[in-house]
C-alpha cells in the first residue's frame, strides 16, 4: 500500500514536471538562464537551507556567477526571476502595480490574508495605505514617545526581575509585540497580548515554509494559529466599532479605529476581513523586524567595545542635559539627538538586512535586462547585491556607522534598501526608528550586560538572529 502511494506521488511529480516544461515552451522568447529545480519543489529547499545557515549571499553568488545578475529559479511553489543590483532593485521597487504587483508567496497570503496591503491595488490600496500612514507618520508618532518609553522601561524591568540571565531574542520579540499591540492597536489586556504573541510566533514561522497543509507541518500550525488570532480579534473590532459610534473613541486613536472609520468610494465601511488581514500583516511587519534589529544591536554592542562606548556616551548625555525637575520620560526632541545610535542601526541593516529580499508578481508579460518575464511568474529582489557592493559603499565588509553621517559620495537611489524603496518604501520605517531608539536608550542607561556565548553566530530563520537566542548576563547599572 505504501509503495503504491509513493509510486502515485512519483508519477504525479514527473507528469507535473513535463507538463510545466510543455506549458512554458513557446510562450516566451528569451527566459533568463538558470534552473527551475525539481518539479513543484523547485530550489526552495536549497534556498531555505542557505538562509538558515546565513549563506543566502553565497546561494545568490553561486547562481549570479554562473548565469549573471538576472536568473530563473523556482521558489515557494512558483517559477521565479531573481534580479540582483541597483538597476534590478529600481525595476522591481519602481514598477507600477499593473506590471509588478506585490503578490507574495502563497504561504504569506494564506497567513496574512488575501486582502493584506501587499495584495491590494488601485483605490483600495490607496485607501488602506492612507489610513495606516496617517497614524504612522512622524507627526502622529511623536505623541506616543512617552508611552513607548514607559512601556519599554516596564517591560525591561519585568523581564529582568530576579534574573541574572535573559534570552535577548525572546525578550525583544515580547517587548516589540507589546509595544505594537498597545500603541498601534490599543490592546492593553496582558493575557490577550500573551496569547496573541504565542499564535503570531507560529504564524510567522509558516510564512517562510512549504505550503503543505498536513497535520503537524509548520504551515498547518500557522494556519490554525491565524484562525485563533481572527477569533480573538473579532470581538475587539465589534467593541471598537460601538465605541466609535457612541463617540467615546476617536477615529485617530489607533490603527483599528482608523480602519474602522474608513469609507470606500460608495461610502460603505470596509469589511472586517480586510481589517483583520491588515492587522495580521502590520503586526508581523511591525514587531518582528524591530525585534531583529534590536537583537542585532545588542549583539553588536556586546562584541564591539568602541561602538558600545559611543552609544552609551550619547545616551547618558541625554540624561545629563535634562532640565532639573523635568519629567523622567523621553521626548521627541531627545529622540532626534540619538543620531549616532541610529547610524549604528543603519549600518547593521546594511551588513545584515532584516529582510533578505521580497517577492513581486508579474501581472502581464514584461521584460528586464533583455530577458522575458512571463505573466504569473514571481520576481525576487535582494538587498545583498547593493549593500555589499564596493562601488556603492567603500570597504563594504567593514562596520562603519560614520558612512551614514557625511558620506564622501551620496548613496544612490535603490542602493540602500532595508525599508524597500521608491513606490514601495515601507510605511512603518519611522515607527521602527522610534521603537528601537527608546529601547536601546533604556537598555544601556539602566543595565550592563555581557554575552553568555561570545562566539555566537548569526543565522536566518528566515530573518537574521543570533543562533542561540543571544543569552546575556545582565545586571542593573550603578549610576
Amino acid at each position: 500500500m505504501a509503495f503504491n502511494f509513493i509510486l502515485v506521488i512519483a508519477i504525479t511529480l514527473i507528469i507535473a514536471f513535463f507538463l510545466s516544461k510543455f506549458l512554458f515552451k513557446g510562450k516566451t522568447k528569451n527566459l533568463p538562464k538558470g534552473s527551475l529545480g525539481y518539479p513543484l519543489i523547485g530550489e526552495t529547499f536549497s534556498f531555505l537551507r542557505a538562509q538558515k545557515q546565513d549563506r543566502g549571499p553565497e546561494w545568490l553568488e553561486e547562481r549570479t556567477s554562473k548565469h549573471g545578475p538576472v536568473f530563473k529559479t523556482s521558489l515557494m511553489g512558483s517559477p521565479t526571476v531573481v534580479v540582483v543590483g541597483q538597476a534590478g532593485n529600481k525595476f522591481v521597487l519602481g514598477a507600477e502595480d499593473d506590471v509588478l504587483a506585490a503578490k507574495q508567496p502563497v504561504t504569506l497570503v494564506a497567513i496574512a490574508g488575501k486582502q493584506n496591503i501587499f495584495e491590494l491595488t488601485g483605490s483600495r490600496y490607496r485607501l488602506v495605505k492612507g489610513a495606516m500612514v496617517s497614524f504612522l507618520k512622524p507627526e502622529s508618532l511623536q505623541n506616543y514617545i512617552k508611552q513607548m518609553d514607559e512601556l519599554t522601561k516596564t517591560m525591561l524591568l519585568r523581564e529582568t526581575e530576579n534574573k541574572d540571565t535573559i534570552k535577548t531574542v525572546v525578550t525583544m520579540k515580547k517587548l516589540t509585540f507589546n509595544i505594537a499591540s498597545s500603541i498601534l492597536f490599543g490592546i492593553k489586556d496582558e493575557h490577550t497580548k500573551e496569547v496573541l504573541f504565542d499564535d503570531f510566533s507560529l504564524a510567522f514561522k509558516a510564512v517562510w515554509s512549504l505550503p503543505v497543509n498536513f497535520p503537524g507541518t509548520v504551515y498547518w500550525r500557522g494556519l490554525r494559529a491565524r484562525s485563533r488570532i481572527v477569533s480573538r480579534i473579532l470581538p475587539i473590532l465589534k467593541e471598537r466599532r460601538e465605541e466609535i459610534s457612541k463617540g467615546t473613541l476617536s477615529a485617530t486613536s489607533n490603527v483599528f479605529s482608523c480602519l474602522l472609520a474608513l469609507r470606500d468610494e460608495n461610502e460603505q465601511p470596509i469589511s472586517d476581513d480586510l481589517i483583520l488581514d491588515n492587522y495580521v500583516t502590520l503586526m508581523v511587519a511591525s514587531h518582528d523586524t524591530s525585534a531583529i534589529l534590536l537583537s542585532l544591536m545588542i549583539w553588536k554592542l556586546s562584541t564591539d567595545p568602541e561602538i558600545y562606548k559611543k552609544v552609551l556616551e550619547e545616551q547618558m548625555d541625554i540624561l545629563r542635559k535634562r532640565v532639573e525637575g523635568a519629567e523622567d520620560r523621553l521626548t521627541w526632541a531627545e529622540i532626534q539627538k540619538m543620531k549616532y545610535t541610529w547610524r549604528v542601526a543603519q549600518e547593521l541593516m546594511r551588513i545584515i538586512p532584516p529582510v533578505f529580499g521580497s517577492f513581486r508578481k508579474a501581472l502581464k508579460d514584461t521584460e528586464y535586462g533583455g530577458y522575458d518575464i512571463p505573466k504569473g511568474w514571481q520576481v525576487f529582489w535582494v538587498s545583498h547585491g547593493t549593500h555589499m557592493n564596493k562601488e556603492i559603499f567603500e570597504k563594504p565588509t567593514e562596520f562603519d556607522p560614520s558612512r551614514f553621517e557625511n558620506p564622501s559620495k551620496p548613496i544612490p537611489p535603490y542602493a540602500y534598501i532595508p525599508f524597500g524603496g521608491g513606490l514601495h518604501t515601507c510605511i512603518g520605517n519611522e515607527f521602527a526608528r522610534v521603537e528601537v531608539l527608546p529601547t536601546i536608550h533604556n537598555l544601556v542607561t539602566m543595565f550592563e550586560w555581557s554575552q553568555v556565548y561570545p562566539d555566537e553566530i548569526i543565522t536566518r530563520q528566515p530573518m537574521p538572529y543570533p543562533s542561540m537566542g543571544l543569552p546575556i548576563k545582565i545586571k542593573p547599572r550603578k549610576l
